[in-house]
């Protein structure tokens, strides 16, 4: 017999070998979209019994018209592109992978904070232009003894911690939403935001983005800091307000910035912030590997499997 119906939104895996896998005890319909547009996806999607999306917008409208949706399952860490409030309207469980990548996110983290201190990138390409000149990296400080300050205190920014501690950082952070016995357990100093601000070398950006969150970082925030701060992100582009980041690095208050997100993806090829010899940008790569993405697809999977057999989602999200 013929099991549910499964819409997919967008395939960015190569295969959906995992995914399949363990939703095959389903027997399902599996119906791909043709693209991201919303008429494309509703055309899979309207009388499915669950959807699977990665980075596909699900707004409220197009929620409004799907008639049997039990569950959607988001290929990720965040759910900004799923109108939360309508799916809990319309009684849609909706499950995310929390846990997926985190290793990966706080290696790439780490990584980037290192070539920033270092000036990696800009000693490899004065070498590869054949320049061997060592004083066109000064300065360099030393890394033992400074202060990384985490904005954010989930699963990713926690990994950090042992890394950044290795290298002789001291760490602290801010999240007035985590159990401090978090903050103990870890060895990490709770500190409010101007705390953080004003004491830390580094500022690694870790929180999720809601309309609270979004342009955290902006004029205001980086004039609290100290002057040649540099930042990190690897959470959500819109995090920090790119003007004024722009601003902060023209006038020296913002020394240096790692980002593996930007506002808008792919970024512009006229951005400012490209050809700066003090900031790296990598496209959205830190959640990968071939081990994350393995992990993604199943823990996605098995929760909407979960879901649409009667069963609690491992990893459910609740507006």
């Amino acid at each position: 017999m013929a099991g549910p119906i499964i819409a997919i939104t967008e395939n960015i895996f190569g295969n959906l070998d995992p995914a399949l896998g363990e939703l095959a005890r389903l027997n399902p319909t599996i119906r791909m979209s043709k693209s991201t547009g919303g008429d494309d996806i509703l055309a899979v999607a309207k009388d499915a019994d669950a959807i699977l999306v990665t980075y596909a917008k699900l707004p409220r409208d197009l929620l409004l018209q799907l008639t049997n949706c039990k569950a959607i399952g988001r290929f990720g860490l965040g759910v900004d592109n799923i109108d939360l409030p309508t799916c809990k309207e319309k009684g849609i469980a909706v499950n995310y992978v929390p846990d997926y990548c985190i290793h990966e996110v706080s290696d790439h983290t780490v990584a980037l904070l290192l070539s920033l201190i270092r000036k990696i990138p800009l000693a490899n390409r004065l070498v590869q232009a054949g320049r061997w000149e060592m004083p066109a990296v000064k300065p360099i400080t030393r890394i033992t003894g400074t202060v990384l300050g985490l904005l954010g205190f989930g699963h990713i920014p926690r990994l950090v911690v042992p890394k950044a501690k290795a290298f002789g950082m001291e760490v602290i952070a801010y999240d007035p939403y985590c159990d401090k016995k978090l903050f103990a357990d870890t060895g990490v100093e709770s500190v409010d935001l101007d705390t953080l601000y004003k004491r830390s070398d580094y500022v690694s950006v870790h929180a999720p983005l809601t309309p609270q969150t979004r342009g955290l970082l902006n004029a205001d925030a980086f004039g609290k800091m100290k002057k040649g701060v540099y930042i990190v992100n690897t959470a959500r582009g819109p995090l920090i307000d790119e003007p004024a980041l722009i601003a902060a690095l023209d006038a020296g208050q913002v020394g240096g910035a790692a980002l593996d997100v930007v506002t808008v993806e792919p970024l512009d090829k006229d951005s400012k912030l490209l050809g700066r010899d003090n900031v790296i940008i990598t496209p959205h790569t830190a959640f990968y590997s071939i081990e994350a993405l393995n992990e993604l697809q199943r823990k996605c999977a098995a929760d909407v499997a979960r879901v649409l057999s009667g069963e609690k989602a491992v990893y459910p999200i609740s507006a």
